[in-house]
């Protein structure tokens, strides 16, 4: 199979993952790159990077089209966006910076325990209840700062930690939902920028790499899940999604003890 068509299956896979559980496609994209590359033989010491790069540069694209779809439903708290935005740009950015300078084992560790948490998110179907309005605009320049700085160190788009952080806050859950996924597209705009920016110039890279950022992969990835995020999105209301979310649970578990594996040098 060629490198293009590689990278169009993982694009596939996620973006009908993404519709079908309502998740980032970061959480399919990085681990699947990783087992590409692995494959290929690409440098150990910068893979983890390409693939958080390559996650949050394919996250510009599908943040764009899923904020303007909450924004005509009018799902969007423009406001909270805005509040947030700040920390949420400076928190992505310097966690790329921390991601450029860490070892891919430690990336990998961290990777592991972010997995490990959606799983038993997900298992566990746990949401904080709501309890308190939303702070100030410092309260909310932290919020942001600690969400971005996770979701760069991840390659997510951020949602697994602002649409609860939203809820606990008596936002409700439909505006919640419409309010990450604008909040999502800071966190990949900064996010990329920040990986093509510390990875420029670091040896390693395969070939058509911008910085942190896998060109190819990019291309595929981003043409694929535009195509069939819409079909996750139909089968979510065809098909039993909360005992599919379940088994999909379980694969992450599955996937992060594979990847705990290989950080510990067995794989």
């Amino acid at each position: 199979m060629g490198v293009l068509a590689i990278y169009l299956v993982v694009g596939a896979v996620a973006g009908v993952l993404a519709g079908l559980f309502g998740i980032g496609g970061g959480l399919v994209i990085v681990p699947m790159l990783v087992a590409v590359w692995t494959a290929q033989g690409v440098d150990n010491g910068v893979m983890m990077q390409l693939a958080l790069g390559t996650s949050l540069a394919s996250i510009v694209f599908t943040a764009v089209s899923s904020f303007l779809a909450h924004h005509r439903r009018g799902a969007v708290h423009w406001a909270v966006v805005r509040r947030i935005a700040v920390g949420i740009l400076v928190g992505t950015y310097a966690g790329s910076f921390v991601a450029a300078v860490l070892p891919t084992r430690g990336l990998k560790l961290i990777f592991v325990v972010f997995l490990f948490f959606v799983t038993w998110q997900m298992l566990s179907g746990k949401r904080p209840k709501p309890s308190r309005q939303l702070p100030g605009l410092g309260g909310m320049s932290v919020a942001g700062l600690v969400i971005g700085l996770v979701s760069s160190l991840v390659g997510i788009g951020g949602g697994t930690l602002s649409v609860p952080f939203l809820v606990w806050h008596n936002v409700p859950l439909h505006r919640a939902i419409g309010t990450s996924a604008a909040i999502g597209f800071p966190i990949a705009l900064a996010g990329s920028v920040g990986y093509i920016v510390h990875g420029l110039g670091v040896p390693g890279r395969p070939e058509w790499s911008l910085g942190f950022v896998s060109l190819p992969a990019l291309v595929g990835i981003v043409l694929a899940s535009v195509v069939t995020a819409p079909w996750g999105v139909r089968w979510a209301h065809a098909l039993p999604v909360d005992r599919l979310r379940k088994i999909f649970a379980l694969l992450l578990m599955v996937v992060g003890l594979r990847m705990l594996w290989s950080a510990l040098g067995y794989g």
